[in-house]
């Protein structure tokens, strides 16, 4: 004759597994599982890691515009201090190429030298009101109260690992008044 928690018992057995048993419900079954975990990673690394690499290259970008920006300005006020009047300083009386090799020696981790450049263009002030500023023409250039403006561009490169490397051109401008 069968018990009440006899039945109960069975019944527990076959809805949890019992480790001896061999059907389907028990821990067999999870063993069985294991490779399905393996191919959900995998798909879902294929969508992961490029997002991940997308991140870290805008993190790179962003640093890479910052750094433009901030070699820009320091340009800027490398030439203002060093114009035609300048004589307490070294290179005074700076040139483009005086600015351009400043901006290459700079030194920031991570940017190549060879892909930036520096252009250095003087402005002088109309005389008419408001003032305008066109090209200077005539020598010296860099005179107080002239304008120094200093464009840094730098070619980016894109890399993505398994994608073609191409580059983006970032660019930053800074201008100030010639003091010296």
């Amino acid at each position: 004759m069968r018990t009440l928690s006899g039945y109960l018992s069975r019944l527990l057995r076959s809805r949890t597994g019992d480790p001896g048993e061999t059907t389907n419900r028990g821990p067999r079954r999870i063993l069985n599982e294991c490779g399905a975990a393996a191919v959900e990673f995998a798909l879902a690394s294929l969508v992961l890691m490029p997002m991940l690499l997308g991140v870290f290259q805008m993190t790179l970008a962003l640093y890479t515009y910052h750094y433009i920006s901030e070699a820009a300005r320091e340009a800027t006020r490398f030439a203002i201090v060093r114009g035609s009047q300048c004589t307490l300083l070294d290179h005074c009386n700076a040139t483009s190429n005086d600015i351009q090799t400043y901006v290459q020696g700079l030194g920031y981790p991570g940017i190549n030298s060879a892909n930036l450049t520096a252009t250095t263009t003087w402005l002088t002030a109309s005389s008419t009101y408001p003032t305008t500023w066109s090209t200077c023409t005539t020598a010296p250039c860099n005179v107080t109260g002239n304008l120094v403006q200093v464009v840094v561009t730098y070619a980016f490169p894109v890399g993505i690992p398994f994608v073609t490397t191409w580059t983006i051109n970032m660019s930053s401008t800074s201008q100030m008044v010639v003091s010296l």
